[in-house]
């Protein structure tokens, strides 16, 4: 196989998956049949490319060869009621010739539709993550603090559930949002979160898919102007992604953000964040990502101005911990009350949520976890908890950061 055939079936892959699967499923509203349908279609495209070269228009390309394959899958399921309806709506307009035209773009909609009423609200969120940023069940379930195989259980059966409830691909209007908005918010976040680990940029795919999380949460704001989580959620994701010059030196190591030169943030995107982040306060409205994007604002004020601003950081965390009761929340604060009130103040805060079986492998809570013990003179239990942070990090650069800080 040649190198650029390759190389454009995969940028496909990572950029038009959710798309090309919306697209397919928006009227069967079968998502596992549109997924079958076009893994074998990228099948194809891997094997004919290199041959024949790739399409001018390789999304609809792809589009075409999958909905032929989900037509042949309905097929040879049989008689069915079911299978005779995929056969009517995949027959129609196959010869319509859609090689040159460009492919509508309906993520939004299917991310409104795994939000339904009726699909289980804990896997709302991680179905997004599969359907429409093609992330696989092992990747969701760490996300999500979870087995690979309980989370592979429960993506089947919301599909399932789609298919047999009927449940129509579009965007709900607007008296039905406050019961889908915040699952749509959270597949954004957790998929940006999980581009956001490439601290680099050098992962292609998760470079990708970061950019696709900033894509569909500025859709979401655009089209939601007047729901503040919309526009607290892009403000968040703008502070972070406006850092990322910043989190590897000129050698490619780790660099704290106690220590990152703020003269290489992006702090065009960082106005943009602040002028969201203003907009969303003033609907009167808080919530989570409003929160979590105004302490992304303290933490850059602090840096700017040099003031020490930990009591108001952790106020906010107070807020933020009322609201979610989120054990990574709980870390977090700790960590700016060792600032605000030392290390014994925040260990003894860190050791409430110790029993929490989640965070047994997650590895920010051992690093917070060593780190206070390391304050604390706690040199034995630190160097434990080092080693098991660096253990759960898959990241080299950060591994060899905890590793000079278990030194030190």
């Amino acid at each position: 196989m040649t190198e650029p055939a390759r190389s454009t079936a995969e940028a496909v892959a990572r950029r038009g998956y959710g798309k090309l699967v919306a697209l397919l499923a928006a009227r069967t509203r079968d998502v596992a049949a549109a997924e079958d349908a076009l893994s074998e279609a990228f099948a194809l495209a891997l094997a004919r490319w290199p041959l024949d070269g790739c399409p001018s228009n390789p999304e609809a390309w792809l589009f075409t060869v999958a909905r032929r394959k989900a037509l042949d899958l309905a097929r040879k399921r049989g008689r069915d009621a079911a299978a005779s309806a995929h056969l009517r709506i995949f027959s129609e307009g196959l010869s319509a010739g859609v090689d040159d035209a460009p492919i509508p773009d309906r993520r939004l909609a299917l991310l409104f539709t795994c939000a339904h009423p009726a699909i289980d609200a804990g896997v709302r969120a991680p179905l997004m993550l599969q359907v429409v940023l093609g992330l696989d069940a092992k990747t969701i379930a760490a996300a999500f603090l979870t087995s690979a195989e309980a989370m592979g259980k429960r993506l089947v059966r919301a599909k399932e559930k789609i298919r047999r409830a009927g449940i129509p691909f579009r965007v709900p209007a607007r008296e039905e949002l406050p019961g889908r908005l915040d699952a749509v918010l959270d597949a954004v976040y957790a998929a940006f979160a999980e581009g956001w680990s490439d601290a680099s940029g050098t992962d292609v795919a998760r470079r990708d898919l970061t950019g696709e999380a900033l894509f569909l949460a500025r859709l979401a704001a655009k089209l939601l102007p007047s729901e503040g989580e919309a526009l607290g959620l892009l403000a968040l994701m703008l502070h972070a992604e406006a850092r990322r010059p910043a989190r590897r030196d000129s050698a490619g190591e780790y660099v704290p953000f106690a220590e990152q030169d703020p003269g290489l943030w992006d702090w065009r995107m960082i106005a943009e964040a602040e002028a969201l982040l203003r907009a969303a306060g003033a609907l009167g409205r808080p919530g989570r990502y409003q929160l979590e994007a105004a302490l992304q604002s303290a933490h850059v004020y602090r840096k700017r101005t040099g003031t020490a601003n930990w009591p108001d950081v952790v106020r906010l965390y107070d807020a933020l911990l009322a609201l979610t009761g989120s054990p990574v929340v709980a870390i977090n604060r700790a960590m700016a009350a060792a600032e605000a009130h030392g290390a014994e103040t925040a260990l003894a805060a860190l050791e409430q949520v110790a029993a929490d079986a989640r965070l047994a492998e997650y590895q920010p809570y051992w690093a917070a976890r060593a780190e206070l013990l390391s304050r604390t003179g706690a040199r034995a239990e630190a160097r434990r908890a080092y080693d098991l942070a660096i253990g759960l990090e898959r990241d080299p650069a950060v591994r060899r950061f905890l590793q000079r800080r278990q030194g030190d």
